[in-house]
């Protein structure tokens, strides 16, 4: 599958989704944050493709990590609408005011 098509599939799983919705990927600890500075697309595609170097990079970096309990409390307690992307058996999140990439630019 080239980058495209694996963005546009990717791009197609993602949603918008409660923060309650996902507290029990959160408490089995395949709750993954990607900072709103990445594109989520990049990141599940990164991931997909078992790029380990760039992904350890962006972990060194405190870009990528399981959610902690502050940001899952604080999410909780908003009632947050976060950006969802299953890459098994993770589910990457990321706080709603960052917008996927838009596959047709």
């Amino acid at each position: 599958m080239n980058e495209k098509d694996l963005a546009s599939e990717l791009v197609l799983e993602t949603a918008q989704i409660r923060w309650h919705e996902l507290q029990r990927f959160f408490a089995s600890g395949n709750a993954i944050a990607v900072d709103e500075s990445l594109d989520l697309i990049q990141v599940a595609a990164e991931i997909t493709k078992d790029n380990a170097t760039q992904v350890k990079t962006w972990m060194d970096a405190g870009l990528v990590d399981t959610v902690k309990d502050t940001q899952a409390a604080e999410w909780y307690e908003q009632d947050a609408l976060v950006w969802a992307l299953v890459i098994k058996p993770w589910v990457l999140i990321q706080p709603i005011k960052a917008q996927p990439m838009n596959v047709s630019q």
